[in-house]
């Protein structure tokens, strides 16, 4: 029987506000809910991700900065935090990690230090998600060192389908110089609304450019107003509104997600 393998992915757009975080934790919240263990690895200084799955630290939490900028000193396994789903956990960001590109500058492998602290963690999931901050940093580049796959989200606006480009050239160049098994595995188009034009257009431009078309999941976002409620409630979508929009759009992309696992 084949070893079971872990999928690292990282969600990931250099423009902000696409709904990358509401992904990692709708995403991670539908995929446990169908009965995968998933690590949400949060990246982002704003720690928005524990916010959403309602996890709060007090002043001794070990979390992702302590791991990357002192890994001597700390366990990776030590930081991981349960929220109150079963098979959901998290490894939780600080605001200190907004300083961590000027610590790590001159120090040796800066650009691994996340691969090297999840590394021992990966085999006990099904599913390790990324969030990323919303820009190219170190911190996104330790992301993409430490993943396989990337999966993008894609607000259905103009400037946001305009920034796909710059995205693809930082994966491609991150896959040629350190991490050769990294590709873009799926886009995900977000805050959809039929009713608007821009929105319809941009969708469709998504599905027949040859760039992208072929990595466009078949699951859309629909704007709804329960997923951000429900982040500023702690608690993902699936598991506060399940009979909403946002809570069905979530369980069928998890469903296409697990369908679409790289070989």
């Amino acid at each position: 029987m084949a070893e079971k393998k872990t999928r690292l992915a990282a969600v990931a757009n250099e423009k902000g506000g696409v709904g990358k975080t509401a992904l990692v934790i709708n995403l991670g919240a539908a995929l446990a809910k169908k009965g995968k263990r998933v690590l949400i690895v949060d990246m982002d200084p704003q720690h928005n991700a524990g916010s959403g799955l309602g996890v709060e630290l007090d002043d001794d939490s070990i979390s992702v900065y302590d791991l990357i900028a002192d890994p001597e000193s700390h366990n990776a396994a030590d930081a991981v935090r349960a929220t109150r789903w079963k098979g959901l956990e998290l490894l939780p960001s600080h605001i200190d990690l907004s300083g961590a590109e000027v610590e790590l500058v001159d120090k040796k492998g800066r650009e691994e230090r996340l691969k090297a602290a999840v590394s021992g963690l990966a085999k006990d999931y099904d599913v390790v998600l990324m969030d990323t901050p919303p820009s190219l940093s170190l911190l996104t580049v330790n992301v993409f060192a430490a993943c396989r796959e990337v999966l993008v989200p894609c607000q259905t606006q103009p400037y946001a389908f305009r920034a796909l480009e710059d995205l693809f050239d930082t994966v491609a160049a991150v896959s040629e110089e350190i991490n050769p098994d990294l590709r873009v595995s799926g886009l995900v188009a977000t805050f959809y609304d039929r009713r608007t034009r821009v929105s319809r257009t941009i969708f469709e431009r998504l599905k027949s450019d040859e760039r992208y078309r072929n990595l466009l999941y078949d699951t859309v976002i629909r704007s709804n107003t329960t997923i951000a409620d429900s982040s500023e409630a702690g608690k993902p979508v699936v598991f506060c509104r399940s009979t909403s929009n946002g809570a069905r759009d979530f369980t069928a992309l998890a469903e296409e997600f697990m369908q679409n696992a790289p070989l």
